[in-house]
């Protein structure tokens, strides 16, 4: 008898330890850390500048909260996104994290209503990602909304973060989100 309850104890050990590590798993999965180094020499084609960035992120279960920062960009900060694009490739916009509207580009070019304005270099902003933020990028099988599709992406390794200026209108510096 005494044998029988101290293999029913090792085994009610052994399953409690496999539930914890499982539960364990199931947390680290709802909080994620992602981050990326932004410089011009990422950016496609390569930007030969001084300015560097950090953006750094933790995915929730419904949302992302992030910090981008930047110092010693050359040109004015106009917009900064998320991009679905692997490293070496230009993708389109999924997530605004700042921008200034341009009146003057053909087409006029505006922000989300909502996102935040850019800072002058250098600065630091911060936010959260909920899904009505992803606008796309439709033609790269995300459709605004699609928050998973973008979780998705980030595991993947395929999301870049940049900076636009008035120098590198298609970005000044850049770094795949990891």
């Amino acid at each position: 008898m005494k044998r029988w309850q101290t293999t029913c104890s090792v085994l009610m050990l052994g399953v409690s330890v496999a539930l914890m590590q499982s539960a364990s798993a199931d947390n680290r999965k709802d909080q994620e850390n992602v981050r990326a180094r932004l410089i011009g020499l990422q950016e496609v084609p390569s930007v030969l500048t001084k300015a560097r960035g950090w953006f750094r992120a933790k995915i929730e279960r419904d949302r992302i909260r992030y910090s981008l920062s930047y110092e010693k960009l050359q040109g004015a900060v106009t917009q900064a996104h998320l991009h679905i694009g692997q490293h070496h490739a230009n993708g389109g916009i999924s997530v605004w994290l700042c921008g200034n509207p341009n009146p003057s580009s053909t087409p006029p070019l505006a922000p989300p209503p909502g996102t935040q304005t850019c800072p002058a270099s250098p600065a630091t902003i911060e936010g959260t990602i909920t899904p009505e933020m992803v606008v796309g990028p439709t033609g790269q099988g995300i459709s605004p909304g699609e928050f998973a599709d973008l979780l998705t992406a980030i595991r993947a390794g395929v999301v870049y973060a940049n900076v636009h200026s008035t120098l590198a209108p298609g970005g000044e510096i850049r770094g795949q989100v990891l």
